[in-house]
This record gives structure tokens, C-alpha cells and sequence, in this order.
């Protein structure tokens, strides 16, 4: 993991968030505690399914 990375994220979140807040503008995000998790759920499922190398070939079913 590049940890890099994960910071300059948490940073450019901060800004965006202090920025937001400064303005008295709504986020773009769940202002609650349960819609932040959902977030963290849909990431997690999606490292799940990953690791687990599952895929659905859904243009197939389209003909594509």
C-alpha cells in the first residue's frame, strides 16, 4: 500500500472538507454516521469480491 497516497488523500479531504464548511456549503457526502458506512460497506464489498476473483460478464448477457 502507498501510504503516500492515503495521506495526500486524507489531506486533499480535509482541505475539500474545510472548504465546504468555510462556505457554509452542504458536502457531497452522507452527513451521518450510517450513510458514511454505507460508503466503507460498498468499498469493502468491492475489496471482497475482488480478492475473491469473482466477475459477472454482464455484457455478454447483452450480446456485446
Amino acid at each position: 500500500m502507498n501510504y503516500e497516497l492515503v495521506v495526500l488523500g486524507l489531506l486533499t479531504g480535509g482541505i475539500t472538507g474545510a472548504f465546504f464548511a468555510l462556505f457554509d456549503v452542504p458536502i457531497p457526502a452522507p452527513p451521518e454516521l450510517p450513510g458514511l458506512m454505507g460508503i466503507v460497506g460498498i468499498y469493502l464489498g468491492y475489496k471482497l469480491v475482488t480478492a475473491l476473483d469473482l466477475t459477472v460478464d454482464v455484457g455478454g448477457w447483452f450480446g456485446f
